[in-house]
């Protein structure tokens, strides 16, 4: 585990892990996606595993002001279905942890959203009414959302096929992805824990990083409310596409 003297030393390490506390700040923000590259730029200088686990402090901690900025913005229906199921997917996760590879599960989470984005785009249908939440439906994919979260902090991609054919206003999209990810993210503590114990070193960086992390965290929220409607689910898809080339890319090792 890095130590704050080797952080505040300089270096590499100390600028990926200022980017990736803003990045994790933008998604609380409601900048749905942008967290996911959180740990892939750690995972250039540290261990994957490592790098998550010095993060969660981080989102959890600016979770708390992404739930204070949609404090009034969210989809209650949709959350009583999605946290429930996104807690059985982080403890799915955690009972399979040696049993799974984490590369598979990013390629399938990879091609899972690939495969979403361009139905999305090419598909040619006269009916593209916004769907209702679905109980069925929103417990595969929250289970799905939280084990993926679990074991690779990729818990976007399945909560977005789910939510993206709804089509909700922007800010209760937002808001209803901050609250459910930051549940998912508290019920990951003991797991991530019993796994890769913290260090007191770990602990304070995550401290000197929350400051980064609440300053992306507003800056997110004040890019959604400027951009449109029609923008923000392009923006959304587009983040979506890109994270799962990553991902693909990520497994065949180019």
């Amino acid at each position: 585990m890095p130590t704050l003297d080797t952080v505040l030393a300089g270096g590499p390490l100390l600028w990926l892990l200022l980017l990736a506390s803003f990045f994790v700040g933008l998604s609380k923000g409601g900048l749905p996606g942008v967290g996911m590259l959180a740990v892939p730029l750690l995972a250039l200088y540290i261990s994957p595993v490592v790098a998550a686990v010095l993060l969660l402090p981080i989102f959890i901690l600016s979770d708390l002001v992404g739930i204070w900025l949609y404090r009034r913005e969210y989809s209650l229906i949709n959350l009583k279905i999605l946290i429930p199921a996104g807690i059985l997917g982080v403890i799915v996760g955690w009972s399979a942890a040696s049993l799974v590879s984490d590369d598979m599960v990013s390629l399938c989470i990879g091609l899972l959203g690939i495969g979403f984005c361009l139905d999305r785009w090419f598909r040619k249908s006269v009916n593209d009414a916004p769907r209702a939440p679905s109980v069925a439906k929103g417990m595969i994919w929250g289970m799905m959302s939280g084990f993926t979260s679990f074991v690779s902090h990729a818990g976007a991609p399945p909560y977005q096929v789910y939510m993206l054919p709804q089509q909700l206003p922007k800010m209760i999209f937002a808001g209803t992805t901050t609250i459910l990810f930051a549940v998912v993210n508290l019920a990951k503590v003991v797991p991530y824990y019993s796994i890769q114990p913290p260090s007191s070193s770990s602990v304070v960086l995550a401290l000197v990083l929350v400051p980064i992390a609440a300053l992306g965290t507003v800056i997110g929220r004040i890019l959604i409310q400027h951009l449109s409607e029609v923008w923000f689910y392009k923006v959304v898809q587009i983040a979506l596409f890109l994270i799962s080339i990553k991902l693909v890319v990520s497994f065949l090792g180019v």
